[in-house]
């Protein structure tokens, strides 16, 4: 359970790192985002569409994208 835990929050740190910060609607101050935040943005078909055009127009080298 400690090990999924500190996995997880891995997980965010980087998400975070990749998405940055949001401003709130209401008050538009800047936060961070929450977990279910980043996986919907995570998951969202849009990010995936980013991350192959950079693919391709980085010639598909960059061992990051796969």
């Amino acid at each position: 359970m400690r090990e999924e835990r500190r996995l997880r929050v891995f997980v965010e740190r980087v998400l975070r790192g990749i998405f940055g910060p949001k401003r709130g609607e209401v008050t538009r101050e800047w936060r961070r985002l929450h977990y279910e935040e980043l996986n919907d943005l995570y998951s969202s078909p849009k990010f995936v569409r980013m991350i192959k055009i950079e693919k391709n127009e980085m010639g598909g080298t960059c061992s990051t994208y796969g």
